[in-house]
């Protein structure tokens, strides 16, 4: 379990210098749970005393990172952007927005001028019978679909009422067709492949427009 724990812990520190705050934490909290084990295995005290004190070390390190990113927040000056490269896959919508949405988000807002893939709505001639459809699916979980259509819309921007915006290069259409309706992808998107993209994720205080 050692041998692990380094690893992780090497990465988290490569990360922290690289300014790659957010990710950086993912590893120290992890190191630093690996290290744990390794302490509540170890016997030796020289041993023991050397892994609290590491333990310690991390620790101390993850907290002033937390603390950093939740002032970044707050001041609406956190910034995270995500790569997708061509062809790569394990990027459904569920795993790129499941970190920002929690009990606290009652709306969201979606802006994007091509919204007309089969995946996204679909065709224009179709797409309001689509949506409405949506909409009367979605009264049975109480939550409300509110559409409004603009002939200027440029922008692509997801944005939750918890501070969270997100923007994706090209909209929520970064997902290459499928190959076939009964090929792996079909219809779990965290096996179909992807078009290069970026991703930015900011957290602002107030995201709803007036």
């Amino acid at each position: 379990m050692e041998e692990p724990a380094v690893s992780v812990l090497k990465r988290a520190v490569e990360l922290d210098s690289a300014s790659r705050f957010q990710e950086s934490l993912v590893c120290y909290q992890e190191g630093i749970d690996l290290l744990l084990r390794v302490l509540k295995a170890t016997k030796d005290k020289t041993k023991k005393d050397h892994y609290r004190e590491k333990i310690s070390s991390y620790m101390s390190r993850a907290e002033d990172i937390k603390k950093y990113l939740e002032k970044e927040k707050e001041d609406g000056k956190y910034h995270k952007q995500i790569k997708i490269e061509e062809n790569t896959k394990g990027f459904s919508y569920e795993k790129l927005f499941q970190d920002y949405l929690n009990e606290t988000v009652t709306e969201v807002w979606v802006e994007d001028p091509y919204i007309r893939q089969v995946h996204q709505g679909s065709g224009k001639s179709q797409q309001m019978s689509v949506l409405q459809e949506i909409e009367q699916s979605l009264k049975d979980y109480g939550i409300i679909l509110d559409v409004s259509y603009s002939s200027s819309l440029h922008d692509r921007e997801i944005r939750f009422n918890n501070g969270w915006v997100i923007k994706i290069g090209r909209g929520l259409d970064y997902f290459k067709k499928p190959q076939g309706r009964f090929c792996l992808g079909f219809c779990d998107f965290d096996l179909r492949p992807c078009h290069e993209t970026t991703v930015d994720v900011f957290h602002m205080k107030h995201t709803k427009k007036t």
